[in-house]
């Protein structure tokens, strides 16, 4: 698997790396993911097999998005969907600029939950995200409920804006800017390669 992002994270003394899904090669394992029972009330996808590679056909075509797996010392552990903002439904929420970007995500293997691991993940994907020049802000909106994930886009440099209704959830809109992104992280991202 060829990582489309790498980097090691000293914070956490791992490498972290994200890789292009791949329908063939990932669909068991995602679909395994999203039968878990602390990732079914969030993602809604506890589908069967045919099914859920049907959506996961769809989404690999769908060109406002771009799907990851995420991994730690190469074991793949989580699930990204990092999105242009045009052309999603969440556009309807606010006022988008044309480069902004969103990104949503699960952690599929249960031993790597309560370790940590979910800050520098989502910093690592939001530090890409920020590589496209023209992106000035990377949004995010958590099912409300999940009051966990919240928290954690907020370490990130997130901040919430405001309750938004969307087809499969009441989801908290929430901005990371640039600025204030590279303001908290700046020490962090020392050997970033893509």
């Amino acid at each position: 698997m060829q990582p489309e992002f790498s980097f090691y994270d000293l914070t956490i003394q791992k490498t972290l790396s994200f890789v292009k899904v791949d329908l063939e090669r990932d669909v068991s394992l995602l679909h395994k993911w999203q039968q878990q029972p602390y990732v079914i009330p969030y993602w809604k996808l506890d589908v069967s097999f045919e099914e859920y590679r049907k959506h996961l056909e769809t989404f690999l075509a769908d060109q406002h998005q771009t799907l990851y797996l995420g991994l730690i010392d190469g074991v793949p552990m989580s699930y990204w969907e990092a999105y242009w903002v045009k052309g999603d439904v969440v556009e309807n929420c606010y006022e988008p600029h044309p480069e902004d970007q969103g990104i949503h995500l699960l952690i599929g293997v249960e031993a790597f939950i309560g370790k940590g691991y979910a800050l520098p993940l989502l910093r690592a994907i939001v530090h890409f995200q920020f590589l496209s020049k023209g992106t000035e802000k990377v949004i995010a909106e958590p099912d409300i409920r999940n009051e966990k994930m919240i928290h954690v886009f907020e370490k990130c440099g997130f901040e919430k804006v405001k309750a938004i209704e969307l087809p499969d959830k009441t989801g908290m809109l929430m901005y990371c800017h640039r600025e204030t992104f590279e303001r908290r992280w700046k020490d962090v991202f020392q050997t970033v390669t893509t």
